[in-house]
């Protein structure tokens, strides 16, 4: 399967090309990218790989799938110019910002027949992973409450003004998780800090959502956070799992490796990171499952053939939008918000 990567920044440079480029059965055909800088590393990065000035001109070198992974407000137009030339597509997120966007891009390749997903990596993040196999078996027993954050001392991060902020930033990522192991939502309440200076603007954000399930999630997003909480809590009736930090496949993107320098190593949690369950005043290590980035192109070259489908639902990336546009009228009402 011939991909072609549309931008070149952080996440086109850290997290898409190395893994399109170290996945069996995929080649990466090209990026558009106008900035010279992007070019040089491109360049160095990947010598051989062309780069292009529009996704016309790298469509017409010939692809079969194209990923938009340039900032929110750009991408909406980009998307609906690839499913008109037949191309299947992959979004970063945010998919959309705001629901009737979201469905207006499902519609518009299911009319045109041609696959859209979007790129959630952290469900094949280990932390979530092992949180996903502790509900399958049940070990926790019934689930109570569900925490999921992630904070970090980043002064200045507050999202990208374009895409909504924080909010739909790494908001997307924590609902999705927590849509995907847990149901459906019912209610959604939220509280925002938004920027008095641009009100697109937030770099903290606290979600509640009641899911049909029965289950209480907490979803929490802080970028000048100076003591962390953890990353997951997960409370049942049989006992507490909790663990701290991110996921070691964030590090070792950023420190330029891919699971082809890794081999065996990609996605490994050292056990100093691993979590634990506790029951009562008994706290036992839990090992954490091996993450694994790279299965989101496996799967989509799967899909692709024919053999599966697509690595995330578009349908899915929908209800999360919706669920975040809620959480943004709870913020500014000061209201729980219910979803019909």
């Amino acid at each position: 399967m011939r991909i072609g990567l549309v931008g070149y920044g952080v996440g086109g440079r850290n997290f898409h090309a190395p893994l399109i480029t170290t996945t069996a059965g995929c080649s990466l055909a090209g990026v558009v990218t106008r900035s010279p800088e992007r070019r040089a590393e491109l360049v160095e990065d990947l010598p051989g790989v062309q780069a292009f000035d529009s996704l016309a001109d790298l469509a017409a070198a010939g692809v079969d799938a194209v990923v938009i992974s340039t900032p929110p407000d750009t991408r909406q137009n980009l998307i609906l110019e690839a499913i008109s030339l037949g191309l299947a597509v992959v979004s970063d997120k945010p998919f959309a910002l705001d629901e009737g966007r979201a469905r207006q891009l499902v519609n518009a390749a299911k009319d045109a027949g041609v696959m859209l997903s979007v790129y959630m990596n952290r469900r094949w993040d280990s932390d979530y992973l092992t949180v996903r196999k502790l509900l399958e078996t049940g070990e926790l027993g019934r689930i109570r409450r569900f925490y999921s954050g992630i904070e970090a001392y980043q002064p200045g991060n507050k999202g990208n003004a374009s895409g909504g902020g924080l909010v739909r930033d790494l908001g997307s990522h924590l609902v999705d998780q927590a849509y995907h192991l847990l149901g459906p939502v019912m209610r959604v309440y939220a509280e925002v800090d938004f920027m008095p200076f641009d009100d697109e603007l937030n770099d903290a954000f606290y979600f509640c959502l009641e899911h049909a399930s029965g289950v209480i999630s907490h979803i929490n997003g802080f970028m000048e956070q100076h003591a962390p909480g953890p990353r997951f809590k997960v409370d049942g009736t049989e006992g507490s799992f909790t663990i701290e930090g991110l996921d070691v496949q964030t590090e070792q993107a950023f420190a330029r490796r891919t699971p082809a320098t890794e081999g065996d190593k990609w996605g490994v949690e050292d056990p100093s990171r691993w979590g634990w369950i506790q029951r009562q005043d008994q706290r036992q290590s839990y090992p954490s499952e091996r993450g694994c980035w790279d299965q989101f192109y496996k799967r989509l070259l799967a899909a692709f053939e024919g053999r599966g489908p697509a690595p995330v639902d578009p349908l899915d990336a929908i209800e999360v939008t919706r669920i975040l546009d809620a959480a943004r009228i709870s913020a500014r009402e000061r209201r729980i918000v219910p979803l019909d």
